[in-house]
């Protein structure tokens, strides 16, 4: 009998091998099971939480901006987004059947049937399809009763007077944050902090039905209450678009300040955009010309179009400057409004001939009359007299040196040349207001200071913040900076001022019964090293003079045919106060041959408040005045006529408008 044989090598060889790669696949698994335990447990923990709950964004309300007396400037519509469940939808429908609801999805939403089918087979937990829908698209969708979606509520921004104040109030992007203006600069404010639904869900999206649910509201963000008064920045509105209308300009900026408080009433910049779609041009021909740009020149166009040039650019101020060069030299004692200055015509600094813009000179003038006259040459005496080192201080003193600290986004200081190394040219052609570049807001700030007593003012444009319930969170007080100049100073430099506007340059912002104070500028335009022969033609004017209620400063960025400030900015600036000065209620006086030029012209406001809005109107045409219905609607529906202005009583040119309210 045989002795049985041992395991073969071969064999044993193969049991080596076996187990060996049992081994390694073990030791792989233990590795593999680490890896997902520990090094990549956050990422897979949250896979599977977002596999397993529902989680739907609830948008916080954004606040509303208001004007000073409360009307809306922009606030936030109730608006609906689309939310899909692809793994569910894929559960629960074919293909086919997925095309077909796409189709008839995006006809509602009126997208692409391949974009909306791309969303429903997504590789996703929960795809975002639409935003901003509509009530009635909302109710078109639910109609579909497609299982795998959902609706939610959120908020789009909404701005009710159209293109009014755009530039000032900016815009929000897409994700409703605050893109520029007052939008950006308060956004923190506005924005408010989102809410959300999270419920516990199977594999498809379904929720469980004894699965935890929970509802974090959202916080809505504080309402902003600006200093602007609608009123006012309509008069002004409508003032710029007739100015730019008839210059051709590029563009025409205005501003207007209350001078006591520094308040901006009124801030407007033309041409401007629709905040309520706001990456587009406003016109049709400039929509066209925007769609043929490549994305990264879009993008440039659409900056230049949301910034606000009021407190982002520079210009050079040019006569209207001379304000403070006059103030610095009456408050330094080195002049008196009846001070003598000789023009030829030009003058010679350090061999250098600077000419005035009048050929021949004015000859004799008292320093009234040199800023009547825009005189260059007395302007460049009064500069050198001050000399560098007293120039600079008022330069300063005036906030000229410094921004405004405006709360609006992107304010730009002024460029100015260094002291050291400054020539006696340079301190003389800034006096009469070239060789410096300033921003309108700087201009404004600096001049209203010479009709409140001398008081340097930090503009303001917000006057308070409050909730959702309408109560007071932060008020915004006005600031006092310092005393520019006296008292005395101030009361000269308003009568010089009311001078050039009855008698001197700025005649075309002359207005019949009203004390109006102002100065012209016509400064050409820097380029390439030198000036060309474009100009920055303005005029900053202030009213009543007696008690100034408004600064209002119009720059009119390069004015095609008349240049002069005098015709282009003046009675952009005149039509604005004709309207302003009755509103804030100030009574005209008229003097004798004002009354007596106008006596055939006039007409007496008729009182219609309380009567039915087609007795009222007829009332005031019979008077021969215009009438106009506030808010405007397209309505023909009778009413009672809740207010009027001009109140009952009021003396006005003929043809002049009263609006009346409704209730």
């Amino acid at each position: 009998m045989k002795k049985p044989r041992g395991v073969s090598d071969r064999y044993r060889y193969r049991v080596v091998v076996v187990f060996l790669l049992f081994a390694l696949a073990f030791v792989l698994l233990a590795f593999r099971t680490a890896w997902i335990q520990i090094v990549k447990a956050d990422a897979y923990r949250e896979k599977a939480v977002n596999q397993q709950t529902s989680d739907i964004p609830i948008e916080a309300k954004r606040g509303t901006i208001y004007d000073s007396d409360g009307k809306v400037l922009a606030t936030s519509a109730t608006c609906y987004s689309v939310w899909v469940r692809p793994a569910e939808i894929r559960k629960n429908y074919k293909d086919a059947r997925i095309s077909e609801l796409s189709k008839k999805l995006a006809v509602i939403l009126n997208m692409s049937a391949s974009e909306v089918e791309k969303d429903m087979k997504a590789d996703k937990a929960l795809v975002q399809v639409a935003r901003y829908l509509e009530k009635s698209q909302r109710d078109k969708v639910a109609n579909l009763r497609i299982t795998g979606l959902e609706v939610s509520k959120g908020t789009k921004r909404y701005y009710p007077m159209g293109d009014m104040a755009s530039k000032l109030l900016g815009s929000v992007s897409d994700d409703n944050v605050g893109r520029t203006g007052v939008e950006a600069q308060f956004d923190q404010y506005l924005s408010g902090v989102s809410g959300r639904v999270v419920k516990e869900t199977d594999l498809n999206g379904n929720g469980l039905a004894n699965g935890d649910k929970e509802y974090f509201s959202a916080k809505d963000g504080y309402n902003v209450t600006l200093t602007i008064n609608s009123v006012l920045q309509h008069y002004a509105e409508e003032a710029v678009k007739a100015g730019l209308k008839k210059t051709r300009a590029k563009k025409i900026m205005c501003i207007v300040m209350e001078p006591k408080t520094g308040d901006i009433l009124a801030m407007v910049t033309r041409p401007t955009f629709d905040p309520n779609d706001a990456t587009q041009p406003e016109t049709e021909a400039e929509r066209k010309q925007f769609e043929k740009l490549s994305a990264e020149k879009q993008s440039a166009y659409l900056s230049e179009m949301w910034k606000n040039p009021i407190v982002s650019d520079l210009y050079e101020p040019g006569s209207t400057f001379k304000l403070l060069t006059a103030s610095s030299a009456l408050e330094e004692g080195i002049v008196t409004p009846t001070t003598r200055f000789y023009c030829p015509g030009y003058v010679n600094v350090d061999g250098t001939v600077l000419h005035c813009w009048q050929t021949g000179g004015h000859g004799s003038e008292s320093m009234k009359e040199a800023v009547g006259n825009s005189c260059n040459p007395a302007h460049v005496e009064m500069a050198l007299k001050l000399g560098k080192k007293r120039y600079y201080n008022y330069l300063e003193m005036f906030g000229i040196t410094d921004t405004t600290h405006v709360a609006l986004p992107a304010e730009t200081s002024a460029i100015i040349k260094s002291q050291k190394g400054l020539t006696n040219v340079d301190l003389a052609t800034m006096g009469y207001g070239q060789g410096i570049a300033v921003t309108p807001m700087q201009l404004i700030t600096a001049v209203s200071a010479i009709g409140n007593g001398g008081n340097l003012m930090q503009p303001r444009i917000v006057k308070s913040l409050t909730d959702s319930k309408g109560k007071v969170v932060e008020r915004f007080p006005t600031k006092r900076i310092r005393q520019v100049i006296s008292e005395k100073t101030s009361a000269e430099m308003r009568d010089i001022m009311e001078f050039e506007v009855s008698k001197g340059g700025g005649g075309n912002a002359k207005i019949a019964g009203y004390k109006i104070g102002g100065k012209t500028g016509t400064a050409n335009k820097a380029a390439n090293g030198g000036y060309s022969s474009n100009t920055w033609s303005s005029f900053i004017g202030m009213a009543p003079m007696d008690n100034p209620k408004l600064t209002v400063l119009v720059v009119v960025d390069t004015p095609q045919g008349q240049k002069y400030g005098n015709m282009v900015a003046a009675p952009v600036a005149r039509q604005f106060l004709k309207r302003a000065l009755p509103y804030l209620e100030v009574e005209p006086s008229y003097s004798s041959s004002e009354k007596s030029s106008l006596s055939d012209g006039l007409a007496q406001v008729p009182n219609v408040t309380g009567m039915k809005s087609s007795a009222a109107m007829q009332a005031i045409q019979k008077a021969g005045l215009n009438c106009e219905i506030s808010p405007k609607t397209e309505s023909t529906k009778e009413f009672r006529v809740k207010d009027q202005y001009p109140k009952a009583g009021k003396v006005v040119n003929k043809k002049s408008t009263v609006v009346i309210y409704r209730k």
